[in-house]
């Protein structure tokens, strides 16, 4: 273990068992969301998950003597990314509903995609021919996995997987917000405000049909939120042990989770469609990754 030139921690091995072990938490979080989301509306979800969540980001700031963190430095784009998070959380949540776990986690991975594409026009970016034709393949995979799957009868869209698609592309827009602010906000503080917008947003909806859980009901929402918590925390700190080029590609063993906790849960088992879209996609955000990591090297030199 060693300190590069930038102060940051170099220990790639524990920065990829950060991410591959934050992956398998916000894996287990979206199942048990998908599990209680038959029997309570997705807004009671999200408050009573999110509520958790901000009293444990609230703990870990003030055991850091992070409190300072609080304060808004991009009040405005706080609240443009905040909106972000809630469109893209509740498309996300109601895809859990109707889709299988891990095929609505592969679909929601378009999101690196919809930002490489949405790169040039809002971040100023150039975007050569290889990332375009990455950009193309992992828009075919999602194509390819927007076919109806075997329950889901035969012919026409599967719509229900343009859920977790519209998802990814609101996530795509938060994140470049998250971009332009990433200078001068701490993501602790952009955690705790998104977290703490789309528990409101939840809240909003309790006259319309939120229904009083048992213990154990209780339970599973405080379970969901701790998970979130320490899945956004395990992520952060991925960064600080290892260059963002050699980690990101690591998210992607959220897949394998799901597909595993699928299984084992529900009994899914992705069809054909599914799982060639899947390494489509995986395949052109993996290229996409690599050649981002290039370029700050093709600038220096």
């Amino acid at each position: 273990m060693s300190r590069g030139r930038s102060g940051r921690i170099e220990a790639p091995g524990r920065g990829i068992a950060c991410m591959v072990i934050g992956s398998l938490l916000l894996t287990s979080n979206d199942a048990v969301v998908k599990w209680v989301s038959g029997e309570f509306q997705v807004g009671q979800i999200l408050f009573s998950r999110g509520l958790t969540a901000l009293i444990l980001i609230t703990i870990i700031l003030f055991w850091r003597r992070e409190l300072h963190l609080f304060k808004i430095k991009y009040p405005m784009v706080q609240l443009a990314r905040a909106a972000l998070m809630i469109a893209s959380t509740y498309l996300f949540v109601n895809g859990l509903r109707y889709l299988p776990l891990a095929e609505n986690i592969a679909i929601a991975f378009v999101g690196p995609i919809f930002v490489t594409a949405l790169a040039p026009a809002l971040l100023q970016e150039q975007i050569g021919w290889r990332r375009w034709t990455a950009v193309l393949i992992g828009f075919a995979g999602v194509l390819v996995m927007l076919r109806p799957g075997t329950d889901w009868g035969s012919g026409g869209l599967n719509w229900a997987a343009l859920l977790p698609a519209g998802a990814a592309l609101c996530g795509a827009f938060r994140d470049i917000l998250t971009r332009r602010i990433s200078h001068g906000e701490a993501s602790s503080t952009t955690l705790f405000y998104s977290t703490l917008g789309v528990a409101l947003a939840g809240a909003a909806t309790a006259p319309f049909g939120w229904i009083t859980p048992g213990l154990g009901d209780m339970a599973l929402f405080a379970l969901a939120g701790i998970l979130l918590c320490l899945a956004h925390y395990l992520h952060i700190e991925t960064f600080r042990f290892a260059e963002a080029a050699l980690v990101a590609p690591f998210k992607y063993s959220a897949l394998l989770w799901a597909l595993a906790v699928g299984f084992l849960v529900w009994g899914d088992v992705p069809d054909g469609w599914t799982l060639l879209g899947t390494v489509l996609l995986i395949g052109s955000g993996l290229y996409i990754f690599h050649r981002e990591g290039r370029q700050p090297a093709k600038i220096a030199a």
